[in-house]
Formats: structure tokens, sequence, C-alpha cells
């Protein structure tokens, strides 16, 4: 699960922004600031992994917050969503290693994008100890995140990462798990668990067997062919 706070100060827009981030799986928003120093206060408080951050606040100018949040938290993620489009603000945004920049109004798909390819990025990080070349153009953005899966080929809600992740850990388990059993061990959503392993099915990489436990009680298993 990504943690995200919204700093905006139309509370209409930040409204918007996060039914946006309601759309999307594994995002929960952990508060919601109007100004500068509630900002801070939040992302203290809260220790999100992403920021929202507007640039024209009430009491300082969010460009202004920046290396005030990289003192405080070196690890905060942050992208910018802002009307201001100058060219000032935008390197000033960039020498502090933002995520992106986006310019206002937004669009759900330019926004949907962006957090997808964020979640990627954080999803690569967080499987591997060690990067080689490649993998590193991608975390840079020299290159699209990709996996073994053919990324043009996979359906909306299956995530190449994720699927490649599932692949493995059904190839360790020879006798077969239950989408509960996957969802504790892939550390997601028995749902989003049970929809990888379907995926599997329906490729014919993968096979579901029913079989009963102790108490007579049928279980789907899936396990790799």
């Amino acid at each position: 699960m990504i943690t995200v706070a919204i700093a905006e100060d139309d509370f209409r827009v930040a409204q918007l922004h996060e039914k946006f981030l309601e759309d999307l799986e594994e995002v929960e928003v952990i508060g919601k600031a109007l100004n500068a120093e509630e900002t801070l206060n939040m992302v203290k408080a809260h220790n999100p992994d992403l920021l929202l951050l507007d640039v024209y606040m009430p009491d300082r100018l969010g460009t202004e917050l920046l290396h005030t949040l990289r003192e405080q938290v070196p690890s905060l993620d942050i992208i910018m969503i802002t009307a201001a489009n100058d060219k000032t603000m935008i390197e000033k945004s960039m020498k502090y290693g933002i995520i992106d920049y986006i310019i206002k109004p937004v669009s759900m798909d330019r926004f949907r994008k962006t957090l997808e390819t964020y979640k990627e990025k954080k999803r690569m990080i967080n499987s591997a100890s060690t990067f080689d070349q490649t993998m590193v153009d991608q975390l840079i953005g020299n290159t699209k995140p990709t996996s073994a899966s053919n990324w043009t080929d996979v359906p909306k809600g299956i995530d190449p990462l994720t699927l490649d992740k599932m692949r493995e850990m059904l190839n360790l388990e020879a006798s077969g798990v239950t989408a509960e059993q996957a969802s504790e061990k892939m550390g997601v959503s028995k749902t989003t668990a049970r929809r990888y392993l379907e995926y599997l099915v329906s490729l014919n990489e993968g096979k579901a067997e029913m079989r009963y436990g102790k108490v007579g009680r049928p279980e789907r298993k899936y396990m790799m062919k």
C-alpha cells in the first residue's frame, strides 16, 4: 500500500485529487493540507510515501518547502501539481528531485499515468536489493519500466512486475496455494491475488484444482503447469 498526502489550498481541487486516487488500487490518502504549515505538520505526523504538492499556497510557496521537506523527510517522494508553468518554478522543483511536474488543469489520464508509473517503480525498488543498468535506466526515467512480461500485452489491472513475482512464488510452491495463501506471501489483498492467479490460468501457464481440507471444505488451489 502506497500512502499519499495532498497539499492543496483549494479544498475542491484536493477532493478531486483524492477521488482520482481512490480509483487506484493499493493507494491510500492519509491526509490533506490547505497551507504550507499544515503540509509540514502532516508530513511529519504521517510520514507518507508520496506528497502531491501545490506551488501557490496562502502562507508560502510550495517550492519554498522543498528544501525543508528534503531535510526532514529525505525518503519522501514529491509530485508537483500546480498552475505554475514558468521556467523558474519548474527548474527549482526539478533540482529537488521531484517525481513529476503536472500543470493544472489535470486530466485523469495524465494523473493516472503518473501514479501507475510511480507504483511500478516502487515495486521494482522493493523487489530487488541490487540493480543492473537496465533497471537503473527504468528507475530514473531513461526507459519505460518493463519486466520479463510484455508490457503492452497485459490487460488493465495486471502489473507485469507483480505478475512475474506471482510466477516466481508459484514455481516455489509445488503443492499449490490458495488465493488467501498467495495474498499473505505476496503482501497484497486476497482479491488482487486471485485476479493474478486466475490470469495465469487464463494464459494456460497455471492451473487450478479443487481440493478438500481436513474438515471437508473445498479449496481452490493454484499452481504452475
